[in-house]
């Protein structure tokens, strides 16, 4: 009998594996099939939709295919389209709940390339009656909001408003979600819901006994215990009342009280439905809390305190969402982040691998800002380095690079080397990363962190990941000199094997640069060399530039000279044509004159290449400019290296932020802002200048000064907070004779429109330099829509004025409906006044900061034109902080290292410009710290015109 039993045993396990084989076999066919679908053969099948009976069965397969196809991106003509939806309609007869389903999905699907989908509207109303099935309502709400008009929208409210406060989830959610997609075309007859969707919120319908449409209880539905209706709604509440602070306030503050069964701390209390029972919910009510903290900083410490408590919520992906909010908060202290961190420690310890996931990644994006705040953290995140999920372990071991002190650094590279060939290339590269930042950290241990890099060159990976530790390198090369050496050697052996061009040339572009000046550049001329005789001709090219720049340096002597022309003639007869004019080039630039091969080969600025593309597309799309002059080059802003390296190492420390978070950290966007005269801040400020000029010139009042203006403001004035009523920035233009003030308003109260909004200006220019000449007003100035008013003077003399403004803004008030935006009938409105800030007006407003190349040699040429004055300004307790204010108000462009101090007694800065976009100018500056004496700053100017020298040290008295 067990033997038997035995054979039966394994006959049965074998008719099984059989059946399973034949099953995924035919799954493996279908989806076969579905690959390879015919957009006719599909139309023409549609005819069985047209059948009696009608078949459930292959009318199902039929419209998943046709769905599919939409799917895939086939395109369907409207006549198509027209025919085949109404084709589906007739589907409508058969009671089937799995093809009405399909019915919904594909309806939904052909209404936006279908005509007169509006036919189909009854058939779906009478799906949302209290008679049909629960799947039927909820499918038809959604497909019924797909289609419907907007102007339409009021006819079926009604209904919509009932099914919001349905004690069935899925009816209340499918209302909820459409209302949301409806929210954009139909926001005025959206916004009338609030108090339906605010029911929903609190969960008041799920205990009722009947609703809108009538009892449903016949039909035996099961309540859902996902609490996934108080998302949506929280979601869809957030939408109508997002442009009303005081409104998002209260919805955060009617659920803060919760955890101690008490009221809210703004409002006397909650009502006792005002519980959030879903987690989801409660994680968007963060996000809302912290864009409520980004708006008004006035409320930034009573709602940390509530962040706080959430930190502490029961749920992990709750309390995970508080102390990321916390961590990415702007301007966060070490003591306020103590509370996300010890939450975050201990999730580290969490059995749940998602759990462990999340909380290192947070804490792997803070290190970076505040490495202090999670060194309490280092013991438990060693413990995950020998996590089996890899990618908990990679995190682990960055965060640890980060937070670490230069003897642990090596322990850590031994056994990241141990796990880097079972990890995906995305955490690949934040390994490389981290290895970049150490590089800066920690110069001693350049020799370990060039062994890792070099290492994982030779393992396999993708582009980004190679690119990553190519540019790991470079900084180790750039930065350390020691190493610079064995540095360009390993990037020598990697351009042996390399697959990937884009990296050959990024080498061969280094390795032009830095080995020239290197003891033995020859050892490198082999390998670039090496490039020309095997690689493609993209490699051929790079190779060839490089090889010019070690002919042109300034210590080739005349052998090495004669060496790199030889292999440059060789390269005259290659079969591309890029690569001979680049050879050609390179001879020419080789034999020519030390002035020739200091200009062409060795400048170190470069074209601010965003503006340039700019520039180069508006160029081309215009037919008429080619005609009329050739593209000016001149007009193109140039940078120096330097700050071309530090705008590419920002936007890089933006790619791993998404990387890492999914979306740039505030603080970083923040630290941008904070940065004065960045590279592409200067480029972008030339390239803001041609915009001003277009939208000056488009005002006739204005379009009589000039073509464009001579020197347009860096950076807008602040003349409000950002807080107040009316929110006022001043930006200045200077012309050959006229001087305008632009102030860019913002009106902030939603039941309000301004009407004849102008700046009135009185100067105290005792002088009479400056004689007002024309105001141009904003007519209309609606909520949340920013308007522009011009004020403009002529300046009566050649002196350069020095005036302060009093500014006070004029307007007509009109109360007006929130909702809508207009002023109320009748409403004449009344005048009002609201006083700005001084706006001044000073030598560095006809300043133009420009970078300048070879600054050097103008400095030198421009003897003759100096000045020089010696200031004690004790009112500054840090260079840093004066050579910043220096750079305010002289309006120039500062030079490599100008504004970041490497010493806290003494510092030396330069800056360039042109004086009224014309006559170039040189500023530098020696600055000496005492605590208790202050700042003892001398400053040195030359200029083209001798008179800008004496204006521009004026600036600073």
């Amino acid at each position: 009998m067990t033997g038997t039993y035995v054979i039966k045993e394994s006959s049965v396990y074998h008719m099984l594996q059989d059946a399973y084989r034949e099953r995924m076999h035919f799954e493996w066919d279908d989806l076969g099939a579905l690959m390879n679908l015919d957009h006719s053969v599909v139309l023409q099948e549609a005819r069985v939709f047209n059948e009696t009976p009608i078949r459930p069965r292959q009318s199902r397969l039929l419209l998943a295919k046709i769905v599919f196809l939409l799917y895939r991106g086939d395109s369907m003509s409207t006549t198509e389209a027209t025919n085949l939806f109404f084709s589906i309609t007739k589907l409508f007869q058969c009671k089937d709940m799995s093809l009405r389903q399909m019915v919904y999905l594909t309806i939904k699907e052909l209404s936006t390339i279908s005509e007169d989908v509006i036919m189909v509207t009854s058939s779906l109303m009478k799906d949302m009656q209290p008679t049909s099935e629960i799947t039927y309502r909820a499918n038809a709400i959604r497909a019924l909001c797909k289609i419907v008009d907007p102007s339409m929208l009021p006819g079926i409210e009604r209904f919509l408003k009932g099914a919001i406060v349905e004690k069935s989830p899925l009816i209340a959610s499918a209302a909820l979600v459409s209302s949301l997609h409806l929210f954009n075309e139909a926001k005025d007859v959206v916004r009338r819901w609030g108090n339906e969707v605010s029911e929903a919120l609190n969960g008041k319908s799920l205990s009722q006994n009947s609703s809108f449409f009538g009892s449903s209880s016949s039909q035996g539905q099961v309540v859902s215990t996902s609490n996934i209706v108080q998302y949506h709604a929280i979601g869809l509440l957030y939408a109508i009342r997002q442009h009303d602070r005081m409104a998002v306030l209260k919805l955060v503050q009617s659920f803060s009280g919760q955890s101690k069964g008490s009221g809210g701390w703004l409002s006397g209390g909650s009502s006792s439905s005002s519980v959030l029972r879903s987690n989801a919910a409660h994680m968007m009510l963060i996000r809302y809390a912290v864009r409520v903290m980004e708006s008004d900083p006035s409320l930034v410490p009573l709602l940390h305190t509530l962040l706080e408590e959430w930190i502490r919520h029961r749920s992990d992906m709750v309390s995970l969402e508080a102390a990321r909010a916390v961590c990415q908060l702007k301007d966060v202290t070490d003591k306020q982040l103590t509370p996300a961190v010890n939450a975050l420690q201990l999730f580290l310890s969490s059995p749940k691998a998602v759990v462990r996931f999340a909380a290192i990644r947070t804490l792997n994006v803070l290190a970076r800002t505040h490495p202090e705040a999670v060194q309490p953290c280092n013991v438990d995140m060693e413990g995950l380095i020998t996590d089996s999920n890899r990618s908990v372990a990679t995190f682990a071991i960055t965060t640890l690079l980060k937070t670490g002190n230069e003897a642990s650094v090596e322990r850590l590279m031994k056994q990241m080397q141990g796990f880097m060939a079972e990890i995906s290339d995305e955490f690949k590269i934040i390994v490389a990363e981290a290895v970049r930042s150490l590089c800066s950290k920690f110069p001693g241990k350049h020799g370990l962190f060039l062994g890792f890099l070099s290492g994982v060159l030779r393992d396999e990976g993708g582009y980004e990941f190679k690119r990553a530790a190519i540019e790991a390198i470079v900084d180790l090369a750039k930065h350390v000199g020691e190493c610079r050496e064995v540095a360009l050697g390993h990037l020598c052996e990697f351009i042996e094997d390399c697959e990937f061009t884009k990296l050959s040339v990024r080498v061969l572009h280094f390795l032009g640069e830095e080995g020239p000046g290197t003891a033995r550049p020859t050892v490198y001329i082999r390998h670039i060399y090496n490039r020309v005789v095997l690689e493609n001709a993209v490699v051929r090219a790079a190779a060839v530039s490089a090889l010019a720049k070690f002919g042109a340096a300034p210590k080739a002597d005349a052998a090495l000279q004669r060496s790199v022309r030889v292999l440059l003639t060789r390269c005259l007869d290659d079969r591309d044509d890029e690569v001979r004019d680049r050879a050609a080039w390179g001879l020419r630039m080789t034999g020519g004159a030390e002035q020739t091969r200091s200009r062409y080969v060795r400048d170190d600025s470069t074209f601010s290449l965003a503006v340039l593309e700019r520039r180069l597309v508006e160029y081309c799309a215009d037919p008429q400019a080619a005609k009329k002059a050739r593209f000016d080059f001149a007009a193109v802003p140039r940078i120096s290296r330097a700050q071309e390296e530090e705008t590419r190492h920002r936007v890089r420390l933006d790619a791993m932020d998404q990387v890492l978070t999914g979306s740039a950290l505030s603080s970083s966007a923040a630290a941008k802002d904070d940065v004065p005269q960045s590279a592409d801040t200067r480029a972008d400020g030339a390239d803001r200048l041609v915009q001003y000029a277009k939208q000056l010139a488009a005002i006739p009042a204005l379009a009589a000064f000039g073509e464009q203006p001579l020197v347009s403001s860096q950076r807008a004035v602040e003349l409000t907070e950002s807080e107040t009523e009316y929110v006022v920035r001043c930006v200045k233009h200077v012309y050959e004779r006229h001087v305008v003030f632009q102030f860019d308003v913002t009106n902030t109260i939603a039941e309000q429109v301004l009407e004849q909004v102008e700046v009135a200006m009185e100067s105290d220019d005792i002088d009479g330099v400056l004689q007002p000449v024309v105001a141009v007003a904003i007519p209309v100035l609606r909520y949340d829509a920013p308007g522009t008013a011009y004020v403009g003077f002529e300046r009566l003399a050649e002196d350069v004025p020095a005036a302060s403004f009093a500014c006070t803004l004029k307007f007509i008030v009109k109360e007006c409906d929130p909702a809508t935006g207009e002023p109320e009938d009748g409403d004449d409105g009344f005048e009002d006044d609201y006083s700005l800030e001084t706006a001044e007006l000073g030598p560095g407003d006809f300043m133009q900061a420009t970078y300048i190349p070879d600054s050097e040699a103008l400095w030198e040429s421009l003897e003759d034109g100096e000045s020089i004055e010696t200031f004690a300004l004790s009112s500054f307790s840090s260079i840093e902080e004066c050579i910043t204010k220096v750079c305010d108000l002289l309006n120039m462009c500062p030079l490599d290292g100008a504004l970041t101090p490497r010493s806290k007694a003494a510092h030396k800065a330069a800056f360039t410009g042109k004086w009224m976009g014309r006559a170039k100018t040189v500023a530098r500056t020696r600055m000496t710290y005492q605590k208790g004496a202050g700042v003892t700053m001398e400053l040195a100017v030359r200029s083209e015109d001798p008179a800008v020298s004496e204006l521009v040290v004026s600036a600073i008295a």
